[in-house]
């Protein structure tokens, strides 16, 4: 097997990555583009070291396809355009030996289909990637009824030799994680050019809030502007008006070295520290107190008490805040069977934590976080309350993720000193926070959050109040369409969870994802995200009003037994 020699045409990002990991395992290369530019740029990023086995050349590189003759396999990785790779892989049948195996990368065009043009159906399969290697680890191998044994076997060898898994997804299953996550990275870039939040900022939000392993623009940066333009107009989706100029201008990802991000000569990401707009003085926070009992409310206090501040945590009820204080308790001692703290230091925290029913524990407070229910029937008399018991100076805080933070702050007598502070659940475990500014609040204030989150060791990204802010503006419409994709295809709930947990830096599949918040909780953001972002679908509704919740009720999307 480490004797094949692999030609590869088109050396953008998949070819480049590809080059790289065969080279990496001592397969020697051929790699050929029409375009000298990219051909120069391949040669300067390949290390030195891997160009040579021994005495023996490993890699050729060049704009002529004659090079490739002597390969025992060639992989087309060209842009995404069919009369494009047919006239590839019908060139390469006339050139290379009658035995030469041909892989083609496509992404969204019939193999089959390709297969026939190249005239030479049994010598053709497709490898397709989600992500090039070596961050894209798996791909999927697509045989036609017409391939030869042998030419499925040599896609496996190459396989092998670029430390690729071959993952057994179905045409259709890989098929639909592409749309979605390609029209969900096309979402992000509307959200940039908007000017809602910076690419930094997205990116860190979800990286954070959703476990990712890439941000989207990372992403979109290392699978080529230009290959995620082609999918998407492949699938009938108009490109963001961004993408079509970045492309139009050659800003093609991590291959070209600028994209959303700069790439040195190496491919390696050109790293800026984050610019975050903090033009006030931070206000000193000695005391800090929450207003709520509930889970969030509770993670909320831990942190605070964690990272040293005395807090005072108001419940409706002495049973609420009795309740709240043991589940602080409870979970502290977990952390200190985990070895995360030490006994004293569990005793230290909750001696720091101090649970009642009177607002007027808070009127030493700096600033107090209220994290009651999600409901403006709810809210208003919670903040006058607070409003009423602290002193001038001191910050209020909500943690809503779904509601107007101006509206809320426009309910105390104190709108300059309100910021929105939405925290993900587990507030202990989870390290992002949404920094919400209104018109009205007062920069000293917006400097003291982001001190604060520093201080409980969080990262802040900053969002203008609007519903979603970024991580559920850009998530919960990603969900909705792998929802909406049930009533449009034969694909499963299952085949759609793996393809997409499997294909890309993902944690879980949408189906899971949505169980595990709950499907109620997600149709009510779908709900207050419907004006910007179209109706919830309506299996989702339907699985509502029939009281299928998700993990809650061990049913959802999945049963219980599927998930466990």
């Amino acid at each position: 097997m480490t004797e094949l020699v692999i030609g590869i045409v088109g050396l953008g990002s998949l070819g480049e990555g590809l080059a790289r990991a065969l080279l990496g395992n001592g397969t020697e290369v051929i790699g050929v583009d029409h375009d000298p530019v990219v051909v120069a740029r391949v040669g300067d990023r390949l290390d030195g070291p891997l160009l040579t086995l021994g005495d023996r050349p490993l890699l050729t590189l060049g704009t002529e396809p004659a090079d490739l003759k002597r390969a025992d396999v060639v992989i087309e990785a060209v842009p995404e355009d069919r009369a494009a790779k047919e006239a590839v892989l019908r060139g390469l049948v006339e050139l290379v030996e009658p035995g030469t195996v041909l892989l083609t990368t496509t992404s969204t065009l019939s193999v089959s289909e390709l297969a026939i043009a190249s005239g030479a159906p049994d010598r053709v399969v497709g490898l397709r990637y989600f992500l090039p290697p070596p961050e894209g680890g798996n791909a999927v191998l697509v045989e036609t009824a017409m391939a030869a044994r042998r030419t499925s076997e040599l896609a496996r060898s190459v396989a092998a030799l670029a430390d690729t898994e071959v993952v057994p997804l179905g045409r259709r299953p890989s098929e639909v994680a592409a749309a979605l996550v390609h029209t969900w990275l096309n979402r992000t870039v509307d959200l940039a050019a908007e000017g809602y939040a910076d690419v930094e900022d997205i990116d860190t939000a979800m990286r954070l809030g959703c476990g990712l392993g890439q941000g989207p623009f990372e992403m979109l940066d290392l699978i080529g502007l230009d290959t995620v333009h082609a999918s998407l107009t492949a699938l009938g989706v108009k490109p963001a008006a961004l993408l079509d100029r970045l492309v139009a201008e050659g800003r093609l990802g991590r291959k070209t070295g600028h994209g959303f991000h700069r790439y040195d000569d190496a491919g390696a990401r050109v790293r800026t520290g984050r610019v975050t707009a903090v033009t006030g003085t931070p206000r000193a926070i000695t005391r800090a107190g929450v207003a709520g009992s509930g889970t969030m409310a509770r993670g909320i206090a831990e942190v605070l008490a964690v990272a040293g501040i005395p807090t005072t945590l108001v419940a409706r009820t002495a049973d609420k805040a009795e309740a709240a204080r043991n589940a602080v308790a409870a979970s502290l001692a977990r952390s200190v069977r985990k070895g995360r703290i030490t006994e004293q230091d569990r005793l230290d925290i909750l001696a720091r934590l101090t649970t009642g029913t009177d607002y007027e524990g808070l009127a030493d407070a700096g600033l107090v976080v209220e994290a009651v229910a999600e409901d403006m029937a709810v809210k208003p008399a919670v903040l006058r309350a607070i409003d009423a018991h602290l002193p001038p100076g001191a910050v209020i805080a909500t943690t809503t993720s779904s509601l107007s933070v101006t509206e809320i702050a426009e309910h105390t007598g104190r709108p300059r000193d309100v910021i929105g502070l939405h925290f993900f659940n587990p507030a202990p475990v989870m390290r992002l926070v949404e920094v919400v500014r209104t018109r009205h609040t007062d920069p000293d204030v917006h400097a003291t959050a982001h001190a604060l989150v520093a201080r409980l060791r969080k990262t802040a990204v900053d969002c203008t109040d609007r519903t979603g802010f970024i991580v559920n503006f850009l998530l919960f419409p990603y969900l909705n369409d792998a929802v909406r994709l049930l009533a449009r295809t034969d694909v499963t709930v299952a085949e759609i969870d793996a393809a997409v947990s499997t294909a890309y830096p993902y944690p879980m599949g949408p189906f899971t994802l949505l169980d595990t918040i709950g499907l109620d909780v997600s149709l009510a953001i779908m709900e207050m995200l419907s004006g910007s972002q179209g109706a919830p679908a309506e299996p989702l509704r339907q699985l509502v009003a029939a009281g299928h919740l998700g993990r809650k009720t061990r049913r959802g999307f999945r049963v219980a037994e599927q998930v466990e």
